[in-house]
């Protein structure tokens, strides 16, 4: 018998024993739903209740899971409990209507609010999520949604990704060698728009590597990139805004330790060729890049060094942002690069070699 089952038998048997004539305490409305191999996660999210965890044994399970239920946990067993696509046949088979909007757009997981309400504490954690055409795990229209410990990998455009949303939290997550970003926050996905405040959006404590990009903001404001770990993609973070109102901003980008984003990606419609890029803003305002380790991301991108300030690819300028007391080294063709011509930005007490221009060391 597996610890989840032993968990709720003692549980059970706990209830049983101090309520004799005595109604249940209203604690025990939030059920543990338990998904084993073979069953569908799906049934159980259908069945969850607010407050309720549904509990996903190890296995592999060829679906994907539409949460639409607030305060509703998704919770694997770790590295053991594995989501992927389904074949085609069995998904056309499968297919309802609850779920039909997350596997028709490719994605594994997806939590979705509506136009009016965003959908409030949800949790997906402990477990795998691999193989999709579009993203691992996708939050829309949410509210203070958590993604943690989740592996997020080979799924073709992002790892973990946010819209609209406010107060996430995505944290100790491994995001790897997924076509897009391992970790990716915007305001809208679907138009172009002001950037968005998140409401203190939190991103700590990611490994993130062997990407096309490690984290990417793009369009929002207030929000948090900390201590994670970005290797091995071909830009490590990228913090982007473009001519719209309000402008992309407010954002600290601290303490991570942004390491060898030598991989070669090719142009898209987007952005030139990547190689080399360690922490990169563009058509930014009030953003604070400070105490982060940038080293040895070498290329020759316009956007490769180890901290770069470029005007965007729409021509807005890069405004009031600080950058400082960051350990820059290694990195080429400078540690520091500013092409921007913005006003009142600030390079000050970083630890570092070269820049371009020179003098900013």
């Amino acid at each position: 018998m597996n610890r989840c089952h032993i968990a709720y038998l003692a549980c059970t048997t706990a209830l049983v024993g101090a309520g004799l004539g005595a109604a249940a305490p209203a604690a025990a409305a939030h059920r543990p739903l338990v998904v084993s191999p073979g069953e569908s996660i799906q049934k159980a999210v259908d069945a969850a209740r607010t407050g309720d965890t549904v509990v996903v044994l190890a296995g592999t399970y060829h679906e994907s899971v539409k949460i639409s239920t607030p305060g509703v946990t998704l919770r694997g067993v770790g590295a053991g409990t594995v989501i992927e696509p389904a074949a085609p046949k069995a998904a056309t088979k499968a297919a309802t209507k609850a779920t039909d909007s997350c596997s028709e757009g490719g994605n594994g997981i997806c939590v979705v609010g509506t136009r009016t309400r965003n959908i409030a504490n949800v949790t997906v954690e402990d477990l795998t999520v691999t193989g999709f055409s579009r993203t691992g795990v996708f939050g829309t229209a949410t509210d203070t949604m958590t993604v943690r410990r989740v592996d997020a990998y080979k799924n073709g455009v992002w790892g973990i990704a946010q819209e609209g949303s406010v107060r996430g939290v995505v944290q100790d997550n491994h995001a790897h060698d997924n076509g897009d970003a391992g970790i990716f926050l915007a305001n809208t996905i679907k138009e172009e728009a002001g950037a968005y405040d998140s409401g203190q959006t939190l991103v700590e404590h990611n490994r993130v590597e062997n990407n096309r990009i490690g984290i990417t903001v793009r369009r929002l404001r207030n929000l948090t990139v900390q201590a994670n770990y970005v290797t091995g993609n071909c830009a490590g973070v990228f913090v982007v805004g473009d001519e719209n109102r309000p402008k992309a901003g407010d954002i600290t980008v601290t303490a991570n330790r942004v390491t060898e984003n030598n991989k070669s990606c090719p142009k898209t419609e987007r952005l030139p060729a990547l190689q080399g890029s360690g922490i990169v803003l563009t058509g930014t305002e009030k953003t604070r890049v400070t105490g982060n380790l940038v080293a040895r991301n070498t290329g020759t991108s316009p956007l490769s060094g180890g901290i770069v300030l470029f005007k965007s690819f729409v021509g807005v300028t890069s405004d009031a942002n600080r950058i400082d007391e960051n350990a820059v080294e290694n990195n080429s063709p400078a540690d520091l690069v500013n092409t921007d011509t913005g006003k009142n930005n600030a390079f000050v007490r970083n630890s570092c070699r070269a820049s371009q221009p020179a003098g900013l060391c």
